[in-house]
C-alpha cells in the first residue's frame, strides 16, 4: 500500500463548496452552507459537502473548529499553521500565532516520544464588542 495520498481532483462539487465558504463571514457548519448551496438551486448532497470541508480543511484551504459537539469550518486567510480567539456571542474569529504554544506542543510530544506531532488550539471568550454590549456601554 502507497503511503502517499494523491491529491484530490477538482469537481463541480467542490468547487461549489469551497466558493460558498469562501462567499460566508465566519464559521459555518456543514448543514448551513448545505443549506446555502441548496438555496441557490445546487442539487450537491449534504453527504457531499461534509466530505468536501474535511477535504478542505485536511488540506490547508479551509480552518476547522469544534464547538459544541460540531465541526465549524470558514474559508482559510492563511496558509501558515494558526490558532483563533473566537467570540461565544457573536463568533468574531481573530487569527493569532502563538510561538510558545508551538514549542510546547513539540517539546511534550518528544518528551513522550511522539513524532510529527500535531495540534489544535481554538481559544473562547468574549469579544470587546460583545463586552461591552453586555456592561451597556
Amino acid at each position: 500500500m502507497n503511503d502517499v495520498q494523491k491529491p484530490k481532483r477538482n469537481t463541480w462539487q467542490r468547487d461549489a463548496v469551497r466558493a460558498a465558504l469562501t462567499g460566508t463571514e465566519g464559521f459555518v457548519s456543514a448543514q448551513a452552507l448545505h443549506q446555502h448551496l441548496r438555496e441557490g438551486g445546487s442539487t450537491i448532497g449534504l453527504a457531499t459537502v461534509y466530505r468536501a470541508l474535511a477535504d478542505l480543511a485536511t488540506e490547508g484551504d479551509a480552518d476547522s473548529l469544534q464547538q459544541d459537539g460540531e465541526s465549524l469550518y470558514r474559508a482559510c486567510t492563511t496558509d501558515k499553521h494558526h490558532h483563533h480567539l473566537i467570540c461565544r456571542n457573536c463568533g468574531r474569529t481573530v487569527e493569532i500565532e502563538a510561538d510558545p504554544v508551538e514549542e510546547w506542543a513539540q517539546r511534550v510530544a518528544a518528551q513522550h516520544g511522539f513524532t510529527n506531532a500535531s495540534h489544535v488550539v481554538d481559544i473562547f471568550g468574549e469579544c470587546a464588542v460583545c463586552t461591552a454590549e453586555r456592561l451597556g456601554e
